[in-house]
């Protein structure tokens, strides 16, 4: 099985900057596309930024400027570096990542997500 942890979520003042972290864990082969996701109480989850093996990233309108996602392959981590936070920022923010396992399924795996709030 595979298990996605993240991190570094927290309260922070509108303007301030956030890492998050996720690391993957268990029975993986390989990670293509890693992305965060995040979604605010009442909406629906969105894509924030992607990323796949080679580095190459896509951003959400919303916080093109604002945010980098990063990867660290040899050690099956990704980050997000989030700056110039504004309050629409909040939500739980989630970890996904396409993985293929030693048993050859390859299918999306999720994370249990990490609250960021952004105080006005």
């Amino acid at each position: 099985q595979v298990q996605l942890v993240e991190s570094g979520g927290g309260l922070v003042q509108q303007g301030g900057s956030l890492r998050l972290s996720c690391v993957a864990s268990g029975s993986i082969f390989s990670i293509n596309t890693m992305a965060w996701y995040r979604q605010a109480p009442g909406k629906q989850r969105e894509l924030v930024a992607g990323i796949n093996y080679g580095g190459s990233a896509n951003y959400a309108d919303s916080v093109k400027g604002r945010f980098t996602i990063s990867r660290d392959n040899a050690k099956n981590k990704m980050y997000l570096q989030m700056n110039s936070l504004k309050p629409e920022d909040t939500a739980v923010y989630y970890c996904n990542a396409e993985v293929e396992t030693f048993f050859m399924d390859s299918k999306p795996y999720w994370g249990q997500g990490t609250q960021v709030t952004v105080s006005s």
